[in-house]
């Protein structure tokens, strides 16, 4: 594990949390996040809000919006070095309690909620990250957006938060899905999405 970021603010606010070696893993830099979590904060898109967290990744974001008063998470990925590391960042910030790491990859995870009465799922998200590592396909983001607006997953207006690089550009956004806020830092691009008031599908 190596580590070198810390928790922004919130009540977990300073605390240093842990990423794997190498370069599988990358989390969003501090610049960015704090960026990204003023915004969000300052819609008062944060408080209260169910959380989740697809290629969670260190678990970073989830965490940021736990510690600023996010109500819950899940955190998906498929990677035993990230989960080891989201496990670990969960109890260094006290906030293990409040979420749920699940090792599945997305697209296995967004289908098991279409093919089952829920799959397990008896919630919506307010709040979605999908941070992608950087080589995934521009198709396979596509496609988890696509599954996020047709399956039950979303609260009504929820907020998708998506990472991509500058190369790849904004992502193909669903229907009827308007991009609220978006900001290059270096090679990152975060783009902040809002979903229909009436979207999440039956």
């Amino acid at each position: 594990m190596s580590t070198g970021f810390r928790v922004i603010a919130g009540e977990a606010g300073g605390l240093r949390l842990v990423a794997p070696k190498g370069d599988a893993t990358r989390p969003m830099t501090g610049r960015a996040r704090e960026a990204l979590f003023s915004s969000l904060d300052a819609k008062d898109r944060l408080r209260g809000a169910r959380v989740l967290d697809l290629f969670a990744g260190t678990g970073a974001l989830t965490i940021e919006a736990l510690s600023r008063g996010a109500a819950d998470g899940v955190l998906v990925d498929a990677d035993d070095r990230a989960l080891e590391a989201i496990r670990t960042n969960l109890d260094t910030t006290h906030l293990a309690r409040r979420a749920r790491a699940v090792k599945s990859r997305v697209a296995q995870f967004l289908d098991g909620r279409r093919e089952s009465a829920g799959g397990g799922w008896d919630r919506r998200f307010d709040l979605v990250f999908v941070a992608p590592p950087y080589a995934l396909p521009n198709r396979e983001v596509d496609a988890a957006l696509a599954s996020l607006a047709e399956g039950a997953w979303l609260a009504p207006g929820a907020t998708v938060v998506i990472e991509r690089t500058r190369r790849t550009g904004e992502p193909e956004l669903p229907d009827g899905w308007l991009v609220t806020w978006s900001r290059a830092f270096g090679d990152t691009l975060v783009v902040v999405a809002a979903t229909p008031a009436a979207t999440g599908g039956s």
